[in-house]
């Protein structure tokens, strides 16, 4: 049964369309991550989404309920909906303790000591809850900004590309921390991100958006294994065109790389990757360009290279 509903949502400025139909169904404690590049619309989708910004159509239901926008509300926003943007928003002249506990004021004493304690031990904050802002490292400010939005236990959190000032390892570490907090609190999820990995390590269910409407969706072995365009298909791999076959692509993995036929060409560029090395290769067939896995790095620049494509695995995509 549907808890969090996002139904034809449509948002119009004068010049273009944000968002065109948006149509989103996400029962309660479901992960769901929207891929996107800049200019796609997701942060217009979680403004909406969490009350702070009226739509030109559509609705936003919560366990049956219209979330009203700013233009039927006096104050917008809902405790019930979280929304965690990318760049903190703390209080800069407040202790970490602090501006975990601002959302908490109007509760029982008892009960804001206790979530409070909970959340800095939860997140590994104790030890810095009388710190500034400004003497916390970035992963530690996010931590902070994300115990600020969970203190009240919101149904529905809304991550607008909250690990995007992060390096690597703080933002792996990161995500699965909160993966783990947000299911033991069955909370309900929408993430929006351009990079695709981050969405995997928080969620397998995907919705891809692009130019303000919905190109596909499901889990991601099935958007990497049946993708409907190119757009999707790049989110996964580099895609190869095959000459003389319109539409049709096959991706660096799916070639592979024999002593005679198939289609023949030289390597003109050489990466090197953790687990293989990339290969560049210019084919003689139409003078393409092709990307080429090579696991056994035994390849270089200049050598000839015969390649095999399984077919079986070839995409046709339309644009």
């Amino acid at each position: 049964m549907s808890y969090f509903s996002l139904r034809a949502l449509t948002k119009s400025y004068d010049s273009h369309t944000a968002l065109q139909e948006f149509n989103l169904e996400l029962s309660k404690g479901e992960f769901v991550s929207i891929i996107g590049e800049s200019g796609s619309g997701k942060s217009t989708l979680l403004r909406i989404a969490a009350g702070l910004l009226t739509q030109s159509s559509g609705e936003v239901l919560l366990d049956g309920k219209k979330i009203e926008n700013p233009a039927e509300k006096l104050v917008p926003g809902y405790d019930e909906i979280k929304l965690i943007h990318q760049d903190y928003q703390l209080f800069p002249n407040t202790t970490v303790e602090e501006n975990i506990t601002r959302p908490l004021l109007n509760y029982e004493e008892g009960y804001r000591k206790q979530r409070v304690a909970h959340l800095l031990d939860r997140l590994g904050l104790t030890p810095y809850k009388d710190r500034l802002p400004k003497q916390l490292s970035g992963g530690q400010q996010q931590k902070v900004a994300i115990a600020q939005a969970l203190a009240v236990e919101p149904e529905v959190l809304l991550l607008d590309e909250p690990f995007s000032h992060l390096d690597a390892i703080q933002k792996r570490k990161l995500i699965q921390e909160l993966k783990e907090l947000l299911q033991e609190m069955d909370t309900t999820v929408i993430f929006v991100t351009h990079d695709l990995d981050d969405a995997l390590w928080l969620t397998d269910s995907l919705v891809v958006l692009q130019k303000g409407k919905i190109t596909q969706k499901g889990n991601s072995k099935a958007l990497c294994e049946h993708p409907k365009s190119k757009y999707v298909a790049r989110l996964f791999s580099s895609i190869n065109a095959l000459p003389d076959r319109e539409q049709a692509y096959i991706r660096p993995a799916d070639i592979r790389i024999r002593t005679r036929g198939g289609f023949v060409g030289h390597v003109v560029d050489q990466r090197f990757l953790v687990h293989y090395n990339t290969l560049q290769v210019r084919l003689r067939e139409g003078g393409q360009l092709w990307e080429v896995d090579d696991p056994a790095r035994k390849y270089q620049i200049g050598d000839r290279v015969y390649l095999h494509i399984q077919e079986e695995k070839v995409l046709l995509l339309k644009s």
